[in-house]
């Protein structure tokens, strides 16, 4: 029985596309098998107990779970201290709560990845300065462009350091709005080792945004100082209602948190608000959920490969985390594919996306996200700035068996109002 109907030539693409993902299946089946041990581990290591789900309210003094639970995340994370708090708003306030901590009026940033995701552009002050900018702060950025074939220009990298001393070396991990490949951990390991070289004073900050569980190690297995995210995306395993994470060196994990709340105050303070026993359940579920994302996205590529679409990463690549891209080589096709997969949504699947003004973007921007958790890119969602090459971004699922359908529906919608 299926309570979807799908043109028998979709039917039989799918069924092509799940033959094809069988051995990418495997190989996400061996990661998550591993990262889930990983976390248990890191849960019974630091006595997990029910006591730890208790609220806390005021200040939040002495919150055993709220301890507790960073502890369990920095061991997740190869990490000596980590923070992981509903309080931080988005994996933007997060970056900028972690950038503020570590830099210093008069420092100098310097970007290893090219320019950096759309929304932090006003939190760098770089396209003119906006009012609290790091620039507003007379924190100066610089940027090395990547290379013709998307990947980092390490001996560009290897120059700039040599002739200037920077507070900061930034990594961005994933690709943000464009086609370059997201970075694997190792080819993070090889710009950690080319900086500590050359700048060893120079402090490594990753944007580990999409990444986390993709792979065995993180970016702090292999060097990276610290680095950043968001909760309602991977590492928030589709439960956490909200908030972000530091995690990294304990002595720069300590300056963020005075920048997150006050200075000689620090992570000592900051209620619960009865959110640990969720941030807890979601942090325990997130490989799992990861797995089914990448499945999701794999299968993504199969079959629009299948039909015909520039698809990156493509099936048997390997990935470096959740999003996939598909060329769909116009505004019409873009957003006939977000309205699809919107009508596969457990939520809101009834409503109709479109193209709006979202602050932080240059252009307008469509998205589909019938989510749980408003704008949790851990759950199935597409996203895209309508401006060429007219890609959209997909990444999520919380479970493959539905995400299917919701990427079935996307490419039915896409070849029926291509007719």
């Amino acid at each position: 029985m299926s309570f979807f109907e799908f043109d028998e030539n979709l039917k039989q693409a799918a069924k092509t596309a799940e033959t094809a993902s069988a051995e990418a299946f495997a190989r996400i089946n061996e990661c998550t098998e591993y990262n889930q041990q990983k976390v248990l581990h890191a849960f019974i290591k630091n006595g997990v107990s029910e006591s730890h789900f208790a609220a806390s309210t005021g200040y939040g003094y002495d919150d055993r779970g709220r301890e507790t639970l960073e502890k369990v995340f920095a061991d997740c994370m190869d990490a000596e201290a980590s923070i992981f708090r509903h309080s931080l708003a988005s994996g933007t306030h997060t970056l900028t709560v972690a950038l503020f901590g570590l830099l210093r009026p008069g420092d100098t940033m310097l970007c290893l990845t090219g320019r950096p995701y759309d929304t932090l552009i006003g939190v760098l002050g770089i396209d003119g300065e906006s009012s609290g900018s790091l620039a507003d702060f007379g924190i100066k950025y610089e940027q090395v462009e990547l290379c013709a074939d998307g990947r980092p220009d390490n001996a560009a990298i290897a120059e700039r350091l040599k002739h200037k001393k920077y507070a900061v070396a930034y990594i961005q991990r994933s690709r943000g709005y464009s086609l370059r490949p997201s970075l694997t951990v190792a080819e993070i390991g090889e710009l950690v080792k080319i900086v500590k070289c050359i700048s060893p004073d120079t402090v490594v900050m990753v944007d580990n945004c999409y990444g986390e569980f993709v792979e065995r190690l993180e970016p702090t297995s292999v060097g990276a100082d610290i680095i950043a995210g968001s909760l309602i995306k991977n590492p928030g395993g589709g439960i956490a209602p909200s908030g972000g994470y530091i995690a990294g060196k304990r002595e720069l994990v300590e300056k963020c948190g005075y920048r997150l709340t006050a200075p000689g105050v620090g992570l000592e303070v900051g209620a619960s608000l009865g959110h640990t026993r969720e941030l807890f359940m979601g942090l325990f579920s997130a490989p799992h959920v990861v797995g089914e994302a990448l499945k999701t996205a794999v299968f993504t590529a199969a079959l629009f490969e299948g039909l015909g679409y520039r698809v990156s990463p493509g099936v048997s690549e390997h990935r470096a985390d959740i999003i996939q891209t598909v060329e769909l080589g116009n505004a019409d096709a873009l957003i006939s594919f977000c309205k699809g997969l919107q009508s596969g949504s457990p939520v809101d699947s009834f409503v109709v996306p479109e193209p709006w003004a979202m602050p932080g973007y240059d252009c307008e921007v469509i998205m589909a996200a019938g989510a749980f958790t408003l704008g949790a890119s851990i759950e199935l969602s597409a996203d895209a700035p309508l401006r060429e090459p007219f890609a959209v971004w997909m990444q999520g699922g919380l479970n493959y068996n539905s995400a299917k359908v919701g990427i079935m529906l996307a490419a039915d919608r896409v070849l029926r109002d291509k007719k």
